[in-house]
């Protein structure tokens, strides 16, 4: 799919130095994209890909003439997001030389900006783009959890019970935001036995670090609940350089829906 929009034949980068940049993009969004392991991801159909279909229709007040009826489709616009970043072009010249130690920092916040803008707007909305969050979405109450994380598995193990009896079939997933996962993390319950390999169990399903995620959600891994459309996926583009900077951007677009509310659980601190 064309990404000509991204204008990078027109930044004063090598192959090699896109390469590198490209790289070091992947690197620091892999691990922090949580929604995208957990929902259903559908794409990516390439920029000029606007809307997601939603199947369904509403009225039109006036058709073209008379003995006709009209209605229109409904669509969910795509949103874009960008996050810019810049690079020193003396730093991009050392590693076209070899150089191991490029400066990138502001690329890989950039990169972390973009992956918690992301995971936010899927679990917990973005109103201002029609989209509505899991946790926002889900007619179950919010389980609170205690500051004593060895009890993590029976908050876990609880939310499972209560997508059972909504007739939510497994395997289950766990998004953990920053501090729950490092709770979880850093917890041997009784005997040494590690936290994460009990919640596993429980789940049947990943277990997934969550930036971004307010405490944690259990969701089910079945198919078809949460659906994620991606036009552009992630990538680095260019804006504009001077003899000293290239100014650089990350951007995607995309739409997230629920379809079915009754299938996540959120978990949050007491």
């Amino acid at each position: 799919m064309s990404q000509t929009h991204l204008l990078r034949e027109h930044a004063p980068i090598t192959p090699a130095g896109w390469a590198e940049l490209d790289q070091e993009a992947r690197e620091r969004l892999v691990a922090a994209l949580a929604a995208r392991r957990l929902v259903d991801f559908s794409g990516p159909h390439g920029w000029e890909h606007s809307a997601t279909n939603l199947g369904r229709i509403e009225p039109v007040a006036e058709a073209p003439c008379p003995g006709v009826t009209a209605v229109r489709r409904r669509v969910l616009a795509l949103a874009e997001m960008r996050a810019p970043f810049s690079v020193a072009r003396e730093e991009l010249r050392a590693g076209d030389r070899g150089a191991e130690d490029v400066d990138l920092d502001e690329l890989s916040d950039a990169a972390r900006s973009m992956a918690v803008a992301e995971n936010r707007a899927v679990f917990h909305g973005w109103t201002q783009a029609d989209m509505v969050g899991i946790t926002e979405a889900s007619p179950h109450p919010e389980i609170p959890r205690t500051a004593d994380f060895n009890d993590y598995p029976s908050h876990v193990a609880k939310a499972v019970e209560l997508l059972l009896q909504s007739g939510v079939s497994g395997p289950y997933g766990l998004a953990l935001g920053t501090d729950d996962y490092t709770g979880v993390i850093e917890t041997a319950e009784h005997g040494g036995y590690p936290l994460f390999d009990h919640l596993r169990k429980i789940l049947g399903g990943p277990i997934v670090w969550s930036p971004g995620v307010q405490g944690a959600v259990v969701l089910s891994q079945r198919g078809g609940d949460f659906l994620f459309d991606s036009g552009q996926d992630l990538a680095v583009g260019y804006d504009r350089h001077d003899a000293e900077t290239v100014h650089l951007y990350i951007e995607e677009s995309f739409s997230f829906r629920v379809a079915e509310p009754e299938a996540a659980v959120a978990l949050v601190p007491a």
